[in-house]
């Protein structure tokens, strides 16, 4: 099943690299329209379909990454977007900016998450799950996904792990190299690539 990543100006570039980087058969980019976006860090993206031509469906899972534009609401149908997959259960992951995104749109009052800090989803108009937050490198809850944005390791950890990508074991080990720098955790994700 195709994994789509949302793309839009100023993406967040180092918040899903680790977790495209080992999905099978890579993602499919989306964007608001198929004019071409450019990331943070500078890097043009032509979007591989548009929003509206993303149904749930045809979907493994809709990968949200953070930008600056989530907070003024400019993204708004993305999470719009989220809310139908999460309503087919089809699952969601939001880093940084986006998980404002999705507090805005209602989808956190009910489910367990993480963000930068509470106080940041707090200014967030539709949120009401303060009482569900936890202070957590990254939450799954469902078929929700969230993460902090100093936090792309372990974000690729919960993709990764929903997606069914990697066996416990491998999975442990990826991220304590990519996390930790643990050497000993090399040769049992390098053994699993071979």
């Amino acid at each position: 099943m195709t994994v789509h990543l949302a793309v839009y100006d100023t993406l967040a570039d180092w918040e899903y690299g680790h977790a495209v980087a080992h999905i099978p058969g890579g993602v499919r980019t989306v964007g608001l329209t198929g004019a071409p976006v450019t990331t943070k860090g500078g890097l043009r993206i032509e979007p591989d379909l548009t929003l509206d031509g993303l149904r749930p469906l045809d979907s493994g899972m809709l990968i949200l990454p953070g930008a600056d534009t989530w907070t003024s609401g400019a993204l708004s149908a993305f999470a719009y977007t989220a809310r139908e997959f999460l309503h087919e259960g089809v699952p969601v992951a939001a880093i940084c900016g986006a998980v404002y995104g999705l507090a805005d749109e209602g989808l956190l009052d009910d489910r367990a998450h993480t963000a930068a800090a509470p106080e940041f989803l707090r200014a967030a108009n539709g949120y009401r799950g303060a009482a569900h937050y936890r202070d957590a490198d990254a939450v799954t809850d469902r078929d929700l996904i969230t993460a902090g944005p100093t936090e792309p390791v372990a974000f690729a950890r919960e993709i990764l792990n929903r997606l069914g990508v990697f066996e416990p074991p491998v999975l442990d080990a990826f991220h304590r190299l990519y996390q930790h720098s643990d050497p000993e955790a090399y040769a049992v994700f390098a053994a699993a690539q071979a």
